[in-house]
């Protein structure tokens, strides 16, 4: 049975960590919590035993025979602190140990996930964020907080993830293990997910069928491999990945201005939305109502801006661009043509369809460099095809090219 230490501090997101420790033991891991005396003003030990079905100690004096202060991290795969509160991350990033979780994070030799939760300005102060750089620096994982509602009428960057968001990184995290580096620490990443719409009238539009999930997948793991990721999705439905900054557009042209922002500070572009190549060539006011004798109406189309071709040729030097060809014929011929077009560091091309790939939980693809590589992967879920891609990607970054993740 997987191990995971839950620690909890106090603040007032303690309640939602309730539910990240029922994701985890209804999964069949073992959860250890340690709440911080603040945390037990929110939520009690009752409570925590009641869930975990475990003791709860919270004092180092607490069965100080089992010496609990290095027993609970040295057995530990995986430590999860969320919410981490402003003065958890100042007593990690020092090393001090007043209490039985800061004891536990000094001796853990797993990897370790904070999910901090505190107001904007706390987030924001400079004393925080230098703190927040140490951790990463030392290889832990610091998810970036939501942007939302916080306590009282407040709203802003702060917000704890979505305890089922929470529990997926974590899961990405475990997968990798011990030896998982965060690879990706102190780079920024952009991502792109979903498919483009381009309207016909105020009802209806020309789109495709992209769910978004391979990019969404390639989000997730980005943020466990310890970047900072940008994703900017067209029109996609499914749970922020946690620590994502996500931007929402609709049209080819959104995507397009939205990318080319981002793109302007990022170390890896990867193009994983489907955007649509044409658009109509004017959007009717109304909508098109059939004529009297069923004559269907004739739509002029032009083509959309080839968004991945322009990041291409506006790439800095040790920047990379990861671009995406969804085919369904001549495949790799086709992926080959665009790899040099894009002038892409990487493709990744998968055949699409009907009732195929769309939607789906796997996908099967190949990955082309620039270099002249190929890596055939088989059909996999696209949380280990995202993996694969980073790992193709990692291999190619420039130490040079390093960005300051503290931002």
């Amino acid at each position: 049975m997987t191990e995971v230490v839950l620690g909890v501090c106090g603040g007032i997101a303690a309640y939602k960590a309730c539910e990240l420790l029922r994701l985890f033991t209804e999964s069949g891991h073992g959860v250890r919590v340690v709440p911080t005396a603040s945390a037990l003003k929110f939520v009690g030990e009752p409570t925590w035993a009641a869930l975990s079905g475990r003791p709860v100690v919270t004092e180092v004096w607490d069965d100080v025979h089992e010496v609990p202060h290095v027993r609970i991290g040295r057995h530990a795969d995986l430590v999860v602190v969320a919410p981490a509160t402003a003065d958890l991350l100042a007593r990690a990033a020092h090393g001090l140990a007043d209490d039985l979780l800061t004891n536990t994070l000094l001796t853990a030799t797993c990897p370790v996930v904070f999910a901090p939760a505190m107001h904007t300005e706390m987030w924001e102060n400079a004393a925080t964020r230098a703190n927040v750089a140490t951790l990463r620096g030392r290889g832990h994982l610091v998810i970036e907080p939501a942007v939302g509602r916080l306590t009282g009428a407040d709203t802003g960057k702060g917000r704890l993830p979505d305890p089922a968001a929470i529990f997926a990184t974590a899961l990405r995290v475990l997968r990798r293990g011990v030896a998982a580096e965060t690879d990706l620490a102190g780079r920024h990443v952009v991502v792109t997910a979903g498919g483009t719409r381009e309207p016909l009238d105020p009802v209806r539009f020309l789109g495709n069928r992209s769910s978004g999930k391979q990019g969404y997948a390639l989000a997730r793991a980005a943020v466990a491999r310890g970047a900072r990721v940008t994703l900017i999705a067209a029109n996609v439905t499914l749970p922020t990945p946690a620590g994502a900054d996500v931007v929402p557009v609709g049209t080819t042209e959104e995507l397009r201005k939205a990318t080319v922002a981002a793109a302007a500070g990022a170390d890896v572009v990867v193009m994983a939305a489907a955007p649509a190549d044409f658009r109509p060539a004017d959007v009717a006011d109304h909508k098109i109502k059939k004529s009297g004798d069923g004559t269907a109406p004739t739509l002029a189309l032009v083509t959309n801006p080839d968004i991945a071709a322009e990041i291409g040729a506006a790439k800095r030097p040790g920047q990379l661009l990861v671009a995406f060809a969804a085919e369904t014929r001549d495949a790799l011929e086709n992926a080959r043509g665009k790899l040099t077009r894009k002038r892409a560091d990487l493709i990744v091309v998968n055949e699409v369809g009907t009732d195929l790939v769309f939607g789906a939980d796997h996908n099967t693809v190949t990955i082309l460099g620039a270099d002249g590589t190929t890596a055939e992967l088989g059909e996999l879920p696209k949380d280990d095809v995202a993996d694969a891609i980073w790992d193709q990607v990692t291999s190619r970054l420039a130490p040079q090219a390093r960005q300051d993740g503290t931002a």
